[in-house]
């Protein structure tokens, strides 16, 4: 279905024609259009405008009014203070708008950007043999998030998770599953993701205490190091035992987050081995890296350490051995090559800032990165305990990404179940529930909060029903499903001819401003904003339920219709809203 040209949009090409009529010179001008508490929008832009004409604003906005055409869409519109306008819309036009939006069950009337490009998306980024914790959580989150957004916005996405299955550390653990070859084993043609973890932890440790105490077997384990990067066949057959004990790991983690995560996408850093010499002698032949004793480095003037020295970006050790340098700048030059990306997007922690900085304008000066081709780090801060420090368990060990989950759950689950009985679920019912709930308590509290920003895990906020949490949306969206159940045989249906009461006004000019949040929120790879957007929806649908009863038998037919359509159309908002955000609506809470 076409796309629905939201009102703001209308009222704007309304004032840009009065504009230009009064002031030909304006033409093209930004008439600043914002909603208002004291009308339905605001313009602005006259100020500015009449400051460049040297003309009196208010004269030169009451001219402008002048030349607006009303009716259709607009209603009223008059000058205020010094040269506002405020703009009043028809309550016709609002609700066909929404019917055209109602209409279309699959985008709401929201269609995809112009000229989509191609986008890589780095994200949730586990590391073989390791137990994923709390600070693997706001990747995984955000990233799914902004992948739903550019995917729903006509962006071609490509996922890629990162993880860490490379390196030195695999050298003792290749050698000992080498010397005790029937430790990663299955009984059972199964494991569950938590048997894995503890497969690998277990053998681990072991290896552990082997290498610390045994000379011989440190020396075969450092052998095996070199054996691994020469691609040794034996090696890698034993090395690959662990990436898919690790895998079956990661993926009960992430069914547990109610997000795909797909095979084919994930890429670790060894899937770059090949391209590493090549990427070295690239970048030094063009002059942009420069060996520096012995290792390759790329030097930046603004990149200094507290002595006041150049801190180097190191692409190759001294000893020849690769950095992470290496292995991101190769992955880049197969992004933009291979992929044919026209973005590349990492979700990383904000720590790792510098790092990319210098990846990324190396990449710049080869040019592998230019006007046609950017890349942006999505930044995120750090998860906090309730005492405002990193979050920690009391013995000061990081969080289990595993237990946290868990423990979200059981919270929401309790919360489903004191209400259970009143809308009568099953205990099935209850347990998927309160899965939905807790899970996307969980998403909602870290996508609700600017990426960029540390935020405070509180479970007991997170699925609490008051406040800006996703069980208040969820609740927002089961409590419409219901009154939809008892409406019997009234049926949706907008009636255009029909005054609007101020609630349902307020509910209804939110509503049509859901496409451009989206757009916004994707452009901007934002998702909080979309958050902060549902959240404000659900608010304003407890006003108008307040306000305006919807069943009510004092209540004319169309009246019903009418306002039915306006909870419906919210309900299929929210529903779409949150699941742009990863999060599930049930029917029934």
């Amino acid at each position: 279905m076409a796309s629905v040209t939201s009102l703001s949009d209308s009222v704007q090409q309304h004032l840009a024609s009065a504009l230009s009529a009064t002031l030909p010179e304006a033409a093209g001008a930004d008439p600043l259009l914002r909603r208002s508490d004291r009308a339905d929008f605001q313009a602005n832009g006259v100020l500015a405008l009449a400051k460049k004409a040297k003309a009196n604003p208010r004269e030169l906005a009451t001219q402008v009014v002048s030349q607006v055409t009303t009716g259709g869409v607009i209603k009223e519109i008059e000058v205020s203070g010094p040269g506002f306008l405020n703009i009043t819309i028809t309550d016709r036009a609002i609700t066909e708008n929404l019917a055209a939006r109602y209409a279309d069950e699959d985008r709401l009337g929201v269609a995809p950007a112009p000229r989509p490009g191609t986008t890589v998306i780095d994200y949730a980024q586990p590391n073989v043999a390791k137990e994923m914790h709390v600070g693997h959580l706001r990747s995984a989150v955000i990233g799914d998030a902004v992948v739903q957004l550019l995917e729903f916005t006509g962006e071609s996405v490509v996922r890629r998770h990162h993880i860490g299955d490379w390196g030195t550390q695999f050298g003792m653990l290749i050698q000992y599953l080498d010397e005790h070859p029937h430790e990663l084993d299955h009984k059972e043609s199964q494991v569950s993701g938590e048997e894995a973890m503890s497969n690998l932890d277990r053998l681990y440790k072991a290896a552990r205490r082997l290498f610390d105490s045994d000379e011989e077997f440190k020396t075969r384990s450092r052998r095996r190091v070199v054996d691994l990067q020469a691609g040794d066949p034996h090696t890698l057959a034993v090395w690959q035992k662990f990436v898919d004990e690790s895998k079956i790991y990661f993926f009960s983690v992430f069914e547990k987050l109610d997000m795909e995560i797909r095979d084919e996408d994930i890429v670790g850093e060894s899937g770059y081995n090949d391209m590493l010499a090549e990427t070295c002698r690239l970048l030094e032949e063009s002059g942009v890296a420069v060996r520096s004793e012995g290792a390759l480095c790329v030097f930046f003037e603004d990149v200094k350490g507290p002595d006041g020295n150049p801190v180097p970006l190191i692409v190759q050790k001294s000893d020849g051995g690769y950095g992470y340098a290496a292995t991101d700048l190769s992955a880049i030059r197969d992004r933009v090559f291979n992929l044919k990306a026209n973005t590349l997007l990492y979700v990383v922690d904000a720590r790792q800032s510098l790092h990319f900085k210098m990846v990324f304008e190396t990449a710049r000066r080869a040019g592998w990165l230019n006007e046609d081709v950017k890349a942006h780090q999505l930044a995120f801060g750090t998860v906090l305990g309730k005492d405002g420090k990193p979050f920690k368990t009391r013995e000061g060990e990081t969080v289990k990404l595993v237990d946290l989950l868990d423990e979200a759950v059981d919270r929401a689950t309790a919360v489903v179940r004191e209400k259970a009985q009143k809308v009568g679920l099953t205990e099935p019912e209850i347990v998927e529930n309160g899965r939905y709930v807790g899970i996307g308590a969980v998403k909602y509290a870290d996508l609700s909060t600017s990426a960029v920003r540390d935020y405070k895990f509180d479970l007991d906020q997170m699925v609490s029903l008051n406040g800006d949490t996703s069980v208040y949306l969820q609740y927002a969206y089961a409590r419409i499903q219901s009154i939809l159940r008892k409406a019997g045989e009234a049926k949706p249906a907008a009636h255009p001819e029909l005054d609007l009461a101020p609630a349902e006004r307020a509910l209804g000019l939110h509503l049509d401003q859901f496409g451009e949040t989206v757009l916004d929120t994707a452009s901007a790879y934002e998702p909080h904003k979309l958050a902060s957007y549902l959240y404000q929806l659900a608010s304003l649908l407890t006003t108008f339920y307040d306000q305006c009863h919807v069943l009510s038998p004092d209540n004319a037919p169309e009246v019903v219709e009418n306002r039915l359509f306006l909870v419906d159309l919210t309900a299929r908002t929210l529903h779409q809203g949150m699941a742009l955000l990863g999060i599930r609506t049930p029917d029934r809470l």
